[in-house]
């Protein structure tokens, strides 16, 4: 028998270092503990007009003893309905367990001990999680002007830059690069590493000059692209994104590729969802308004705010961020602390429902008197 066993000592130092990420409570023990009545969530960049209607129909009429089988291994008929959508081959589009899986995808594909990936300090943070928690060493470039900097980023490239990740629209300051300011950066990587926009956010961009990676894949065999349909398809609880680049690219990753990690409902719901533009118009115009909104109240209580393309804005508090999080969360409202993002000081809100927006102005404004 072992009498003491310790796994820190067989821990890689890496991981020793690294501190787990803890998520929040169910909303009920939520509720329990701040002793609201409801509550409206607005710290994930969920869609509050929840799944297309396509999706919802899917759901309703999944039949239960089709739980007990195994989904597609390669999500066939996903890759084929994307395929069309997007007029590419289904061979260049790979479908993963939500984005964090199709980010390990990548660097475990091209990434070896002693190389490194360059990516921004405040931007969606899972690039460097992986990253770190790999082995690899994270390169992390400032914002400027709360965007990418793309001079940075190509100063800390050197001969073990494999994978240049790029959040466009960057998630949490909503800023992105035009499609001008895209081809120069890729102009300029070349063939020396990998560069990945992760693109969540594409489907709420209504900037004109918005550059869509899709079509660029030709022109840029290194590039590949992210996409989910946690965000603007409201399928956040099945987990399921994807990624795309040219068939040389997509057939390199998918060696790293786990199969039957996504499962039937999320593959079928998809499925459904992928044509459903009256869904994407509908969402567009809520955020619109909620927007709209937002920045003349926001503004009526002088507090500062970064709101770009995107579903979401930041708000600069004249308090503690945790200590915001946790007045408004008596008040029902559940926004996004920002220190981890490296924000401090910042919430950052989702853009939702007219009641929703009403909650939070009503809620920061209880709070700041």
């Amino acid at each position: 028998m072992i009498s003491f066993f310790s796994p820190e000592k067989l821990l890689p130092r890496y991981i020793q270092t690294f501190e787990a990420y803890t998520p929040s409570r169910p909303d009920p023990e939520l509720m329990k503990r701040y002793g609201c009545s409801r509550l409206f969530r607005l710290n994930n960049n969920e869609n509050a007009l929840g799944p297309p209607p396509e999706a919802q129909e899917v759901l309703r009429q999944f039949p239960p003893k089709r739980a007990a089988l195994y989904p597609s291994g390669d999500a066939f008929y996903l890759r084929q309905a994307l395929a069309v959508r997007f007029n590419k081959e289904p061979d260049q589009f790979l479908v993963g367990n939500g984005a964090n899986e199709v980010i390990s995808f990548v660097i475990k594909a091209f990434c070896e001990q002693g190389d490194n990936i360059v990516t921004a300090d405040k931007t969606f943070a899972v690039y460097e999680w992986v990253a770190r928690f790999s082995g690899l060493e994270a390169r992390l470039t400032p914002l400027r002007d709360f965007a990418f900097d793309d001079e940075a980023m190509l100063a800390r490239m050197d001969a073990r830059t494999k994978i240049l990740f790029l959040c466009n629209p960057n998630n949490p300051t909503g800023t992105y690069w035009d499609r001008a300011r895209l081809c120069r950066f890729l102009d300029r990587v070349g063939g020396r590493a990998v560069v990945v926009t992760d693109e969540a956010y594409a489907e709420f961009v209504e900037a004109d000059d918005y550059p869509d990676g899709l079509s660029l894949m030709e022109a840029y065999p290194n590039l590949v692209v992210f996409r989910t349909f946690s965000k603007m398809y409201g399928l956040a609880g099945l987990r399921i994104g994807y990624l795309a680049g040219s068939p040389a690219m997509v057939d390199a990753i998918r060696r790293t590729c786990i199969v039957y990690s996504v499962n039937r409902v999320a593959q079928e719901a998809a499925v459904a969802a992928v044509q459903a533009d009256d869904h994407i118009l509908r969402t567009r115009e809520m955020v619109r308004k909620g927007k709209t909104y937002l920045h003349r109240e926001l503004q009526a209580l002088g507090l500062p705010f970064i709101s770009g393309e995107g579903n979401f804005l930041m708000v600069r508090l004249p308090v503690s961020d945790t200590l915001a999080y946790r007045k408004l969360m008596t008040q029902g409202v559940m926004v996004r602390t920002m220190t981890t993002f490296r924000f401090p000081d910042y919430i950052r809100v989702t853009i939702s429902s007219m009641e929703a927006m009403e909650a939070l102005i009503t809620a920061l404004g209880s709070m700041l008197t």
